[in-house]
């Protein structure tokens, strides 16, 4: 019984990976007993975010080869897209902006639109059959669109909101860099002066992946938090929770209908599907209303419910047919 427990998790493992989050989270916040563990094993497991971030990428990107890194022509389709999309949306803001609950909704589906792809997007495209290599440019390219539209289009939707090009172009170069120009400079220095090291870490597929899961248990009990500490109530709530749904499976259907153009639906899907809501909740938390966090904490959810479905179906079946 146990062993058909843990072979199922097994094959599950981004969903069991949320389960995790969500019922650690809530044993070790509402137990008495338990909660004082939490409280002070919460900021250990927070800071273990970015260390298993660099890790998971430093393995994923031990795999490329510099020859992979090109930009492709639906790589600019997409932030085109991307861009539009968060450009109706501004509209739409300034046409609602007077109904204060409406807009804060507004403000959210906004927030979920413009976040940049995920740094951790390789890990997932990866297993689907993805080519890492492109997804790594793609995610570089993602982040520079971000530093360009972000100090456009913030002030149009909170006018006070005093965000520069300065402010938001440090904050995001300080992202890329991090998360993303720094593994990927160490995992092309081993490659190219210990390559013996670099063929062991790729004998062991799936290590990137399961850090990936650790790292998404831990982001799951935080979301739940925040989610249980927001003061948003009634359809606001809601609409924060649900609305992320419709936006991540529009982002979803589009890219991968972008993506078949040019026979790379599974990268293309991923692209824009996949965002760096992390990300996301500090921009709003900074510079939009604070309570509008909740729907990108609610898109970490449902993203993930939709990378689980699709490595469950490729699992089951041997290849996507969406």
């Amino acid at each position: 019984m146990i062993g058909r427990l843990l072979h199922t998790a097994y094959k599950n493992a981004l969903i069991s990976a949320l389960a995790t989050g969500v019922i650690v989270y809530e044993v070790f916040a509402h137990i008495p007993l338990l909660s004082p563990v939490g409280k002070a094993v919460g900021p250990f497991l927070a800071d273990w975010l970015p260390i298993g971030l660099f890790m998971l990428l430093y393995f994923t990107f031990c795999k490329i080869r510099i020859s992979e890194l090109k930009p492709r022509t639906w790589h600019f389709v997409i932030q085109l897209i991307r861009t539009s999309i968060a450009a109706f949306m501004v509209l739409l803001i300034s046409i609602f902006g007077d109904n204060a609950e409406l807009k804060l909704v507004l403000e959210g589906i906004f927030i979920c639109f413009i976040c940049p792809t995920a740094a951790a997007v390789v890990v997932i495209a990866e297993k689907l059959g993805g080519n890492i290599g492109s997804l790594t440019i793609f995610t570089i390219i993602a982040n520079v669109v971000t530093m360009i539209i972000i100090p456009l289009f913030f002030p149009m939707v909170e006018r006070g909101t005093g965000i520069t090009y300065m402010t938001a172009m440090i904050m995001l170069l300080r992202n890329v860099t991090v998360v993303l120009v720094l593994p990927l400079a160490l995992a092309l220095l081993s490659r190219r002066y210990i390559p013996n090291v670099v063929t062991r870490f790729n004998r062991h597929k799936n290590i990137a992946f399961y850090i990936w899961c650790i790292n998404l248990a831990i982001v799951t009990g935080l979301t739940i938090r925040n989610i249980e500490e927001s003061t948003a109530s009634g359809w606001v709530l809601w609409s924060l929770l649900i609305a992320p749904l419709f936006v991540c499976l529009i982002q979803f259907a589009l890219g991968k209908a972008v993506g078949r153009h040019w026979n790379d639906s599974i990268n293309a899907g991923q692209a824009l599907g996949q965002k760096n809501t992390v990300v996301g909740i500090w921009l709003t938390l900074t510079f939009l209303n604070p309570l509008a966090a909740v729907a990108p904490g609610a898109y970490i959810l449902w993203q993930n419910l939709v990378n689980g479905w699709q490595l469950w179906y490729k699992e089951k079946y041997g290849s996507l047919k969406w």
